[in-house]
């Protein structure tokens, strides 16, 4: 006998999965071969508004679009919606800036073995955001659902925890056996940023190693600007195409930014900048401390480079480098 009783859950829903609206859309973004590089400023000016849903490309510290995260902060954005999802330092900036006020939580404020960032949590806590909780896996999968194109995607994790109560997930039962699944809806956010090894000036871009969710959020965002650390002939993207992961008539910008993750490491090129991350944690314990520190490195600067000429510049970058443990040969 099948139960028929299914579990509900209580969290908000920030990006309805409207798979025809984002149809139209894709339908009319432009397809064509066009020159899209521009300074990050000129991107985020153009892409991030004030109340967009934004995502972030990269997992914890590991290829992270740290320039585009500085410039949404410098700019002063304001009631972002943001996908946690294997979020560590990207959150951290955003939370220092308050950049957000509802996001769909699955891996936010821990920073591994550093411990919780204090400004992430004083602002979670704060009751400044509205939160809807997932597991890493699902809010990927929602990712996915909107990459293919559905409203959903069914799974079976979440289900007797709390938190599927906490999320915006439903149970139903499969058509096929009758058991009990939970499905979770399509993410469609308005922009996205992810940064990328190699590209060219029209949007082709290559990851070298591990893309987590990043194919899926690559198609299933509206807008994304792209941020890479070398810009390359479109021959070298031909000459090895089975990299490309991102095809052109997916971005809306291209930013050539060396080093475009410090202090997040970035596979191959650079390893983490440890004691720039402590130096973080350690401003953040006092707003008043917080505020010297993001006057000093962000709203102080005017542009990425600039930042990181007071953190040592190419002399610096260069010891990264050599830190790198899969630099390459």
């Amino acid at each position: 006998m099948i139960d028929n009783k299914l579990n509900s859950s209580v969290g908000a829903l920030f990006s309805p999965p409207d798979i025809d609206e984002a149809r139209r859309f894709f339908a009319e973004k432009s397809h064509d071969l066009t020159n899209k590089l521009m300074e990050v400023s000129e991107a985020v000016t153009s892409f991030i508004h004030d109340g967009d849903y934004f995502a972030s490309g990269g997992f914890g510290m590991v290829r992270i679009s740290t320039a585009v995260l500085h410039e949404i902060v410098r700019q002063r954005k304001k009631n972002l919606g943001f996908a946690g999802h294997t979020s560590t330092h990207d959150f951290e900036i955003l939370a220092a800036g308050r950049c957000f006020n509802r996001c769909d939580a699955a891996y936010i404020v821990g920073l591994e073995m550093r411990g919780l960032s204090p400004q992430a949590r004083r602002y979670m806590e704060s009751g400044a955001v509205k939160v809807t909780e997932w597991s890493n896996a699902t809010l990927g999968w929602r990712i996915k659902a909107a990459a293919m194109g559905l409203p959903f995607l069914p799974a079976r994790t979440l289900m007797g925890t709390d938190t599927f109560k906490y999320s915006a997930a439903k149970e139903i039962l499969c058509p096929f056996t009758g058991e009990k699944l939970a499905v979770v809806p399509a993410l469609f956010p308005d922009v996205s940023v992810i940064h990328v090894h190699r590209a060219d000036i029209y949007g082709n871009a290559q990851i070298d190693g591990i893309s987590v969710a990043d194919w899926d959020l690559a198609r299933a965002t509206k807008r994304l600007i792209i941020t890479t650390e070398q810009l390359v002939d479109t021959s070298v993207i031909r000459s090895n195409p089975e990299l490309t992961q991102i095809p052109y008539w997916l971005v809306d910008a291209v930013c050539h930014v060396p080093y475009g993750s410090y202090p997040g490491n970035m596979p191959y090129e650079y390893y983490l900048d440890e004691a720039h991350l402590d130096e973080w944690m350690e401003a953040e314990k006092e707003e008043a401390t917080l505020e010297i520190f993001l006057h000093k490195y962000i709203y102080g600067t005017k542009t990425f480079d600039e930042y990181l000429d007071l953190k040592g510049g190419a002399a610096h970058m260069a010891e990264l480098h050599s830190r790198e443990p899969l630099k390459r040969k």
